[in-house]
């Protein structure tokens, strides 16, 4: 199962105890997977469907909790996909149909079907409790969430503007901040951020889900530090091992043209020490010396050595 079909499976069994809020949530389903169709006798019936069965299974039940509506689900199988399942959940009686489309307020007092939880103040989704129901109504009906092993991606498709941009006002009530991109014919409202998906998995009431996440994140921040603190020493042991190469090179340059006789004494020495052992860093160098001379000693002299071996090196190009 994958990440996202866990988060699903998790949500589909968080009924809220209060009606306001398990309303504001079917309005959510209704509203992004949902189908409104009214014959000519001027019937309403309301048609959901979905590819997934925790979907269909969660409005199933806030059927039954809220209103007392008993329905059946019925499952289709796709002729080519053989895995391919879509479950229809439909409430086909007018006057259960019209109970729901007020409640929600997808039906106005005129008998007219509108899109009223466009506005973030609507009575539907006026408290926290009740937006973090319509989120995970939403989140259920049309969402989606990647794999936080391989990246942070969390998003809700929605088939018109308006719902997208409810949907981030939404989002943004609880301080986070989602974006809007346009995707062939929808919207799209998506978090990329892990902290920001980390928040929206907790104001949607997904604790189980909230929890692997977060294990996931700590660990990839680990491997992270890890990987940045290896490549950090292994930048400096190659720039070490560069700087002891090239030390190398002008010490034998300077003794294969001039010798170490005619040198100072102090960089005679460092510089037979340098020969004598080429890994050892500056500070171990110093420490072999007699008396011992410090890591800027031992930097200084060696920086003299080089001096003079592009020197020599110059004039030999002049002759």
């Amino acid at each position: 199962m994958s990440f996202s079909a866990k988060v699903k499976d998790e949500l589909s069994r968080q009924i809220s105890p209060a009606r306001h809020c398990q309303i504001a949530e079917m309005a959510a389903i209704i509203s992004l997977c949902g189908k409104i169709e009214i014959d000519e006798n001027d019937h309403f019936c309301i048609k959901i469907h979905t590819e997934n069965a925790a979907v269909a299974r969660k409005y199933f039940t806030l059927l039954k909790k809220t209103f007392n509506i008993s329905t059946d689900v019925v499952i289709r199988h796709n002729a080519y996909l053989k895995r391919n399942r879509t479950y229809a959940v439909v409430v086909s009686d007018d006057e259960e149909a019209r109970r729901i489309l007020v409640t929600t307020k997808l039906l106005d007092e005129h008998g007219e079907v509108g899109e009223n939880l466009s506005v973030v103040k609507n009575l539907v989704i006026q408290n926290p409790c009740c937006r973090r129901a319509f989120l995970r109504g939403a989140f259920l009906a049309a969402g989606s969430i990647s794999d936080p092993e391989r990246s942070y991606h969390f998003e809700i498709v929605c088939t018109a503007e308006a719902k997208a941009h409810q949907l981030q006002d939404i989002i943004k009530t609880f301080g986070m901040e989602a974006k809007i991109v346009m995707r062939k014919k929808y919207y799209v409202v998506y978090i990329k951020e892990g902290s920001q998906i980390a928040d929206i998995l907790k104001v949607m009431e997904a604790p189980i889900s909230l929890m692997e996440l977060e294990n996931i994140r700590i660990l990839k921040e680990m491997r992270g530090s890890v990987n940045r603190q290896v490549n950090c020493e292994t930048a400096n042991i190659n720039k070490t091992v560069s700087a002891a190469v090239k030390q190398i090179e002008d010490i034998v340059y300077i003794r294969d043209t001039i010798g170490f006789e005619g040198l100072p004494e102090n960089l005679e020495e460092i510089a037979k020490a340098r020969l004598e052992r080429p890994e050892a860093t500056l500070k171990e160098l110093g420490e072999g010396l007699d008396p011992p001379v410090g890591k800027s000693g031992v930097n200084h002299r060696l920086r003299k050595l080089s001096i003079l071996a592009a020197d020599l090196k110059e004039k030999r190009s002049e002759q």
